[in-house]
């Protein structure tokens, strides 16, 4: 039996999993590794943190798996989209790397929309945003000048832990399109764009196909991973679309629905809908994209939640699920790093407003998780206005969807059905990535229908959704009326 690894690098953890060629999962592991914010608006990630990462997991697999390395044919990484790395000359990174969360580039951003936003919407499908790489690149222009002097290659997440394991420096074309560098009607990288930001093209990685072979596992490689030498490794791609891909959703009118670091509403389409309000990255099935909008800190929330008040997630869960919908008038704001659709505003602030002296620990557990669910339908009601066509059933993905409250909640609130596979991660995308790219899978198409396997399916409560509703009416109102005052600060 031969055997396909992913490994996948997100906001706070690193997930790797290792399937055979009949798309039966073998085994998996999880390390975690901390986001820093050294000062406000600021979201960072130590690249050795990553590569250590790598290491641990891939080590462990082997050990829980008990295979033989050489029996591995490829392997993918998958990460989040535009988190960025700035390199020196020798390919060693300048800095930490900055998170596409990181909002520290508001005013550079802000420019931008007001003397060219226009012309670079045209050009990237998106504006100018605190979450792209052409912004967070001239705020560290100005800001850390002796550092933006030094950069030869800018590297993004994934492309630096695959050119730890082969010394190839590449990407692939959808994690282009994320970084307001790259021109998505010719689909390469734009030197009018560079040229704003100060870089030239010869700072950016080759472009390829996420399921091109790009080199192979070095020897140094190997040795700190466990890995075998000479073993194929291919592009890759980002997460979202891998969670997309191990969910099933390749064809047109197929939806998801995200909770994981970011929450996510996504359709599959035969054409991208450039809306200022959507995120549009191009699908790894052929011809296909999937526009979608977004929840900023989604599973980030429940993370912050837990590791600043303490607990664990089943007992946090246990105690929430006690609590009324509604939290007895008790409401949060999930907006810890500024939100996303439908407001694009990184000025918002999270918030818990009406505390009473009856709230218990399990009213703002539960308080968190319906604040997700109600920016999660705020995602939803703005989608449904642009009349994208989509299915009745959505397919739940990401590590939040392992909680069986908080996907009813989901479900709920947003007044749609979720279905639940085997495993929606994006590293199991990622070694069905690999398996097309070695032929073990003919396309997208024929990976889905030998490797994805539904478990469950959520339906929603009607008397609940209604329930749910009125209280995001008054969620809708607390917004309104704390937004001026974010702006003032």
């Amino acid at each position: 039996m031969k055997y396909l690894l992913g490994i996948d690098f997100g906001g706070g953890a690193s997930k790797a999993t290792l399937i055979d060629t009949n798309g039966n999962i073998i085994a998996e592991n999880t390390v975690e590794y901390p986001t820093l914010y050294p000062e406000i608006g600021a979201c960072e990630q130590d690249p050795k943190d990553w590569i250590n990462a790598l290491c641990e997991n891939s080590k462990a697999l082997l050990k829980k798996s008990g295979i033989n390395n050489s029996d591995i044919l490829a392997v993918a990484i998958d990460s989040a989209t535009h988190t960025s790395l700035v390199c020196d000359e020798n390919f060693s990174p300048l800095r930490n790397a900055i998170h596409w969360t990181d909002t520290r580039s508001r005013a550079q951003a802000d420019k931008l929309r007001e003397e060219m936003g226009d012309k670079i919407f045209k050009k990237t499908f998106h504006k100018p945003d605190t979450i792209w790489t052409l912004p967070q690149l001239l705020w560290l222009k100005e800001k850390e000048p002796e550092t933006f002097k030094k950069i030869s290659y800018i590297f993004f997440e994934k492309d630096y832990i695959r050119y730890y394991l082969t010394g190839v420096f590449c990407t692939d074309h959808i994690e282009a399109e994320g970084s307001m560098l790259f021109d998505c009607n010719r689909m390469e990288w734009d030197s009018e764009l560079c040229e704003i930001a100060g870089i030239t093209e010869e700072m950016l990685p080759k472009v390829v196909k996420p399921t091109d072979i790009i080199g192979k596992i070095t020897a140094d490689a190997a040795k700190a991973t466990g890995l075998k030498e000479g073993t194929d490794v291919i592009c890759g791609t980002t997460d979202t679309v891998m969670e997309v891909f191990a969910s099933g959703a390749v064809k047109k009118g197929d939806v998801t629905v995200k909770l994981a670091t970011a929450g996510r509403i996504c359709v599959i389409t035969d054409k991208p809908y450039p809306d200022r309000h959507l995120v549009n990255y191009s699908h790894i099935a052929d011809g296909m994209w999937y526009p979608g909008t977004a929840t900023k800190s989604c599973a980030a929330s429940y993370r912050w939640y837990r590791d600043t008040f303490g607990g664990e997630y089943k007992e946090l869960d246990g105690g929430a699920a006690e609590i009324p919908i509604g939290c007895d008038g008790l409401i949060f704001h999930p907006y810890l790093n500024g939100e996303l659709t439908p407001y694009a505003d990184p000025m918002l602030c999270g918030s818990f407003t009406g505390v009473r002296a009856t709230h218990t620990k399990a009213h703002f557990t539960r308080a968190v998780l319906e604040g997700v669910a109600y920016s999660l339908l705020d995602s939803k009601m703005y989608l449904d206005s642009l009349y994208i066509p989509y299915d009745s059933v959505a397919t739940a993905i990401g590590g939040g969807t392992k909680g069986k409250l908080w996907r009813q909640m989901i479900a709920d609130t947003l007044g749609i059905a979720l279905k639940t596979t085997e495993s929606s991660d994006s590293s199991f995308g990622s070694a069905m990535l690999a398996g097309i790219a070695v032929g073990v899978f003919k396309n997208a198409e024929d990976a889905v229908k030998k490797c994805v396997k539904q478990v469950d399916i959520t339906y929603p409560n009607a008397y609940n959704t209604e329930k749910y509703r009125k209280v995001y009416e008054t969620y809708k109102k607390i917004h309104d009326a704390l937004a001026p005052i974010y702006h003032e600060r």
